[in-house]
């Protein structure tokens, strides 16, 4: 189905979460007009946009987390200009993410 996030992802309180996945290079997030359409729709449901930033010639990588709402300022305005929820340096500490996605008392989900 078009613009449906790549992941659902179930916690162990029973609960689902989405999360669309991109990569970049630089400071654009390629968000098709589906997928931003889907996120916005879904804006108020756990649903996230999970972005990787690998720097051209460097192994320094970032990853950022955003949720559905700032869908449509993420694809106008790039990374640079919308702040994350979350943005994690190389190695990343995936429970601070894990955390963030799946809400309150999620320690034990992590």
């Amino acid at each position: 189905m078009p613009g449906v996030p790549d992941l659902m992802v179930c916690d162990a309180e029973g609960r689902f979460h989405l999360i669309e996945l991109k990569a970049t290079t630089n400071h654009a997030v390629e968000l098709r007009p589906h997928q931003v359409s889907f996120l916005t729709k879904h804006q108020h449901s756990s649903c996230w946009i999970l972005v990787k930033r690998q720097r051209v010639m460097t192994d320094h990588a970032q990853v950022y987390l955003y949720p559905a709402r700032q869908a449509v300022d993420l694809r106008m305005e790039g990374l640079d200009k919308v702040n994350p929820a979350a943005l994690e340096e190389e190695p990343v500490n995936w429970s601070n993410i894990f955390r963030l996605i799946f809400g309150p008392g999620s320690d034990k989900s992590a």
